[in-house]
């Protein structure tokens, strides 16, 4: 059996992606996990997997003196993971992206262990850029992605299987939803959104008088007395459920989610990210709405929500491109590379 150390973290999304393979996989691989004790620690242990913690310097994207210190911090946290692949002897390093990845890969390659990196977005990050030359090869969720790197190959987004599992009639149940009216599904992220939550609450009697809403509005972000057809939940691991109950999605425009939603042919309302981001969920979202899968609302934009909403809500232009889209799972074929990279045993250093 072979061993598969996975690394990634820093928000949900380099986790999320990481546990869809490691759930594949667990029965005929020994997979384990290496981060920090941030959101990914909480996520994998919940999951049943062992945990490596190691201390992993961020870069401050902005003139800031704790990025003096990032060099001395990243030799102790590479130092730090090499000593956890030296014991625990992986066949391979398995990579979803973020700062909490890169002790592990650069560690990997010392080791001469194989290493895979995987890249969501349409522009590569930061750490995708670091580790790229020390990974055999770096697989994309997009084609254009890939062509970026010499080794780059696109093989789709990883989609968590139980996402596509749902069933409308039982998720309506599940939620207290109403069996005929339209139901509009609200994500903000992993943290939720506070510019959309505010948005949404503020037209909120509009909204009703249309939809039922499921409202996901991240840790801490519940109203008290809400109004009947008004569904909160701060965090809802039944995905699948809250997929299929809802006919229209407002939410950011992280690629995982975007994947998720194509694959589901679910008509969304995207609201990119701005500040504190590198710009990648705007691009994910122009590129998917020059293909005619979704409508874009820039966030200063919001108080125009209401009418948006509708807009999507009654685009058939957008929901016949849906129907005809193809979005393939990239399970299979992140599994089949993991299983040929992993073939040959790790050689010493």
């Amino acid at each position: 059996m072979k061993t598969i150390l996975f690394t990634g973290g820093g928000s949900a999304g380099h986790v999320v992606p990481n546990l869809a393979i490691m759930n594949e996989i667990r029965y005929s691989h020994r997979v384990i996990y290496m981060g920090t004790n941030g959101i990914e620690r909480g996520l994998v242990e919940k999951a049943g997997y062992t945990f490596f913690e190691i201390e992993c310097p961020k870069l401050v994207r902005s003139l800031s003196l704790k990025n003096l210190t990032i060099p001395f911090r990243l030799k102790k946290a590479v130092n730090a993971a090499r000593e956890i692949l030296e014991r625990e002897q992986p066949d391979l390093v398995f990579s979803k992206g973020g700062f909490v990845s890169y002790p592990a890969v650069a560690a990997a390659h010392k080791l001469k262990i194989p290493a895979l990196t995987h890249e969501s977005d349409l522009s590569a990050g930061l750490c995708t850029k670091l580790v790229a030359k020390k990974c055999e090869r770096v697989l994309t969720s997009f084609p254009e992605t890939a062509k970026l790197f010499k080794n780059g190959e696109y093989v789709g987004s990883p989609i968590r299987k139980e996402i596509l599992r749902g069933e409308r009639s039982r998720a309506k149940k599940k939620f207290s939803l109403s069996p005929e009216k339209p139901v509009l599904l609200i994500l903000g992220g992993g943290s939720g959104s506070r510019a959309i939550n505010e948005a949404v609450r503020a037209d909120l009697k509009r909204l009703l008088s249309h939809f039922d809403i499921l409202h996901l509005t991240g840790k801490g972000n519940l109203i008290k007395d809400a109004p009947e057809g008004y569904i909160q939940r701060e965090f809802e691991q039944d995905m699948g459920s809250a997929y299929a109950a809802c006919d229209l999605v407002l939410c950011r425009a992280g690629s995982n989610t975007l994947f998720e939603l194509l694959a589901l042919k679910k008509p969304c309302l995207l609201v990119p990210l701005k500040k504190g981001s590198r710009g990648d969920q705007l691009e994910n979202a122009l590129y998917f709405e020059k293909k005619g899968l979704c409508r874009v609302l820039d966030e200063g934009s919001l108080p125009l929500l209401f009418e948006e909403l509708m807009k999507t809500h009654r685009d058939e232009a957008l929901k016949n491109a849906l129907e005809e889209a193809h979005i393939g799972n990239g399970l299979s074929n992140i599994i089949s590379l993991i299983d040929k990279y992993a073939a040959t045993p790790p050689a010493q250093a």
